[in-house]
């Protein structure tokens, strides 16, 4: 997607440079072109809130319908930061079913610390879902655990975890989705934060885990290992971590995109499905300018980078050459605007934009 193509002009220089935002999109419940339409209420029956992860799905299988978007919640009923325990399925036209329910007793496999949703999530061809957990015991940093990753079928049961040293705390993940062999993006934000009490250390990885698929057997983990390391990342009082977040792969494989968000910068790992050697922090593709505490992060079909801030609400449009293109006004709730609310998004396929905002706990609409 290319946010030029929605009727708004896109010329780089102008928009930048300008002191006010390039678009000021209006709320409404029928979407114009540069307005933001609510599609749903991501709330489901057990009151949680705070939708961080977003994807569409690839296929209709169990109770899985394609093009409907999944969305996991981060917080309980009290807003308990690192106590989600919920998924989500919303239709394009806004009608809203419970997907799962992950309860931390019965999980199959290891989860240090239990079940807090994180915007680690994707949906495999296959039918298979997977979902990171950053637990917490109380809402704050604190309590933080490992945590793991989830596996679901296709109905929403829990199959098996994945966990161990090189998971420490999943806070988002991208899938290179080969059908019968899937590699997974996982940017973890745990490595020596909780016990730095605030302050920055340099343990953000980027860890790929190739997996093997069929639809009829969960899938087998074949191999784990680190492919980007050394990101700053601290704890924080208001959004729990702050670390490495949104990651996304380009449409011949050949680059990862990760939101270095303390950097304010967007960083590049390159060949990401061959290395065998980590990339450090990658190379600086765009830094500073409209970006600000980047979160949420997707690749849209024209190639070029899609983030969100979480310092004030503006949604960014970056080409692969670093040229920031485009921003918008995406959350104007709260003080300051948009202050951590915007984490998952999704290109709508020429429609527009979709996003969670956990302002307002809705999945969102922009055109």
């Amino acid at each position: 997607m290319n946010l030029s193509q929605l009727g708004i002009c896109a010329c780089a220089t102008a928009l930048l440079a300008a002191s006010t935002l390039a678009a000021q999109p209006q709320k409404s419940h029928s979407a114009a072109p540069g307005g933001i339409s609510v599609v749903a209420s991501t709330v489901p029956a057990n009151g949680d809130v705070n939708p961080y992860g977003l994807l569409r799905v690839p296929r209709t299988t169990g109770s899985l319908v394609a093009g409907n978007l999944l969305v996991s919640n981060f917080n309980n009923s009290s807003n308990l930061q690192g106590t989600g325990t919920t998924i989500v399925q919303v239709a394009p036209n806004g009608t809203t079913t419970l997907f799962a329910q992950i309860n931390a007793s019965t999980l199959p496999g290891p989860c240090p610390g239990g079940v807090g949703l994180t915007t680690a999530l994707v949906a495999l061809k296959t039918g298979w879902v997977i979902v990171g957990s950053l637990p917490t015991s109380d809402g704050t940093s604190a309590t933080a655990q490992a945590g793991c990753l989830i596996v679901l079928d296709s109905n929403g049961n829990v199959w098996e975890t994945f966990y161990g040293s090189l998971i420490n705390g999943p806070w988002d993940m991208t899938a290179w989705d080969g059908g019968s062999s899937v590699d997974l993006f996982v940017t973890n934000v745990l490595n020596g934060t909780v016990a730095a009490g605030g302050k920055v250390v340099h343990g953000g990885t980027v860890t790929r885990l190739q997996l093997a698929v069929t639809e009829a057997v969960a899938p087998l983990l074949e191999s784990i290992s680190v492919i980007g390391s050394g990101f700053e990342e601290r704890t924080d009082p208001v959004a729990l971590v702050i670390g490495p977040t949104g990651v996304g792969i380009n449409a011949s494989g050949s680059m990862l995109y990760v939101a270095d968000s303390l950097e304010n910068r967007v960083a590049a790992i390159p060949d990401p499905l061959t290395r065998v050697t980590s990339a450090g922090v990658g190379a600086t593709v765009s830094q500073g300018g409209s970006l600000n505490d980047p979160l949420g992060l997707t690749v849209g079909a024209n190639g070029n980078i899609l983030t969100v801030n979480g310092n004030n609400g503006l949604g960014i449009e970056i080409t692969p050459n670093g040229q920031q293109v485009f921003r918008t006004l995406l959350d104007d709730n709260g003080t300051p605007p948009g202050n951590g609310a915007l984490f998952g998004l999704v290109d709508a396929k020429g429609s527009g934009l979709y996003y969670v905002d956990d302002d307002t706990n809705t999945l969102n609409l922009f055109q």
